[in-house]
């Protein structure tokens, strides 16, 4: 403890003597069991993320995103062609290894390798996607390429009021932190933000619950995961809201 007080009697930070920045990441695919990563792409992508997102007819998965939905594949894919260029974000198309068609999006944002921190974020996940072994792969692959490349923190905000988001983030493991109030106004509203995340010395223990719900031996004869996620990333959780 000596060594995070100054010779002013003032309490510091614990040392970080063999900090080096991460590099951002890569547009590169990554490959899991039930699901794949790809960069985004209007060409490869947007017809098929379309139609699967056509599926959610009352257009709930739109609810606490700052855009959609989108009327018409031509309108779809222009927004597609927008945000697939960028760096921050970084968006990627989740691949349904079964049917190798995209049947969601998600992408790294506030990507900050001098602090070691970035956040996942922009989740639309179709009628396809949602509830699957694929979607929770997606964000276990995306978790581990961060951690893996030398992040030191992991975000995860939502609208406060996004009551299936703020439990999703806690299902795989993110801690809650707090909400800022009258963060943003999306779509003429206002946004509260809930805040959540995993810093790199949770992730050993994390990406253990993970490989352990993802595998083989966790799956039942009907093809469902015998333990539940949330029963082995609750006891990890530092806070929840």
């Amino acid at each position: 403890m000596q060594d995070n007080i100054n010779h002013l009697g003032q309490p510091l930070g614990f040392a970080v003597p063999d900090w080096t920045p991460p590099e951002p990441p890569a547009r590169e695919t990554v490959a899991g069991r039930f699901c794949r990563l790809e960069p985004l792409d209007p060409e490869v992508h947007a017809a098929s993320l379309y139609a699967a997102n056509a599926l959610d007819v009352e257009g709930r998965m739109w609810t606490y995103l700052s855009y959609g939905p989108f009327d018409a594949l031509e309108s779809y894919r222009a927004w597609v062609d927008q945000y697939s260029r960028g760096d921050d974000p970084s968006f990627c198309a989740i691949v349904d290894g079964a049917t190798d068609k995209a049947v969601g999006v998600a992408s790294y944002l506030r990507i900050d390798p001098r602090s070691g921190s970035i956040e996942v974020g922009h989740l639309a996940y179709s009628p396809l996607l949602q509830r699957t072994p694929a979607a929770t792969e997606a964000m276990y692959l995306m978790m581990e390429r961060a951690f893996r490349l030398g992040y030191r923190r992991y975000e995860w905000k939502c609208n406060a009021l996004n009551a299936a988001s703020r439990s999703a983030a806690q299902r795989l493991g993110f801690s809650f932190e707090g909400v800022f109030r009258q963060a943003a106004v999306f779509k003429g509203r206002n946004r509260d933000t809930a805040w959540y995340a995993v810093i790199d010395q949770e992730w050993p223990a994390l990406k253990d619950a993970f490989l352990r719900w993802l595998s083989p031996d966790n799956i039942d004869e009907v093809g469902r995961q015998k333990i539940r996620l949330s029963t082995l990333t609750g006891p990890l959780l530092k806070q929840r809201g």
